[in-house]
């Protein structure tokens, strides 16, 4: 089975544009956007889905903070891509090392099995962490050419790996060896197929709560598609699902619920299922990525520069692994 379609059932595409409707956003945008403070986009009521009281700092001290993974059994792990570090951190606990080095890695997730799946900047590859240590390689060519530095993952419930390959992790161009940035998925027997190469800088990517949607931000384009996903894995052309005030789409994640929270400009920006604006919960250092978590799945981690957050939710999230 492939993960890339040339065409999806009009069914399926007509289902897909009666959920989401293209925002229009108030105020013309530039390619930098606004400057901080000045976004056009009204705040809206992020209230309606968070406790935006309980924001609260819960380690700082880092380099780039990135790739935010609760565990069930009580911590939260998190990437330090410059230090190339994973770090574990337990409420009432300060942040300790979980792997050094990481190969820089990026965006982390797990696999039904429940094994560590990690985007390495560095390893210029995603890897699975087996239950007795090893480490095994899940992408790392494709048609024979190095992946340019995988970003962010996810993976579905049938047990296909998700994942986006834009080149933040080379030093130069000339690192590269693809001369596009993918949309992946691996099957579970291990295939990799390209789902779509026409986005400027994919970035965060998530699935719906059922699985037929899997959203992908492009940073730079600043905005958010959404891809219907079929029954067997593959996915056709994408829609846009929503826009951001200015560059800086970045890592994401979906409730129960099928409301999206994308870090971006100044916060985490937050839509419903269909598209329709929800309102911006303001960070004090620009975020990087977020993740559910918690022991009720109610609590969202905010990475964010050289810190990480946690607040409080009113609908549950969906979380990795099948823990959920």
């Amino acid at each position: 089975m492939r993960c890339v379609a040339d065409r999806v059932e009009q069914g399926s595409r007509d289902k897909l544009r009666g959920w989401f409707r293209i925002l229009t956003l108030v105020g013309p945008l530039g390619l930098m956007g606004n400057p901080p403070g000045t976004l056009a986009q009204p705040p809206g009521q992020p209230e309606k889905l968070v406790e935006v009281e309980t924001l609260e700092r819960i380690s700082t001290g880092h380099q780039f903070t990135e790739g935010p993974l609760w565990h069930p059994s009580g911590y939260l792990l998190f990437s330090d891509i410059p230090g190339s570090r994973i770090l574990r951190w337990e409420p009432g606990k300060e942040a300790s090392v979980f792997r050094e080095p990481s190969r820089n890695s990026n965006g982390l997730t797990f696999d039904r099995r429940g094994s560590l799946i990690a985007c390495e900047h560095s390893a210029r590859r995603v890897s699975r962490t087996l239950s007795d240590g090893t480490v095994e390689v899940v992408a790392e060519t494709f048609m024979g050419k190095r992946l340019n530095s995988p970003n962010d993952v996810v993976v579905a419930s049938d047990g296909r790996v998700y994942f986006t390959d834009p080149p933040y992790g080379l030093s130069s161009d000339s690192e590269r060896e693809l001369d596009f940035q993918g949309v992946f998925c691996v099957t579970p027997d291990g295939e990799l197929h390209l789902g779509s190469r026409a986005m400027n800088r994919p970035n965060g990517l998530a699935l719906s709560p059922d699985e037929t949607i899997l959203y992908v931000a492009d940073t730079v384009a600043m905005l958010v598609n959404a891809f219907p996903v079929s029954p067997d894995g593959t996915f056709g052309e994408p829609i846009v699902f929503s826009r951001l005030d200015g560059p800086g789409a970045d890592g994401m994640k979906v409730d129960k619920e099928g409301n999206v929270y994308v870090t971006g400009p100044e916060g985490v920006w937050i839509w419903d299922r269909e598209g329709n604006w929800v309102g911006l919960l303001k960070t004090p250092e620009q975020p990087a990525n977020c993740a559910f978590g918690g022991e009720d799945g109610k609590t969202l981690f905010i990475t964010a520069k050289t810190s990480v957050y946690q607040v409080r939710t009113k609908v549950e999230g969906i979380r990795p692994g099948g823990w959920d």
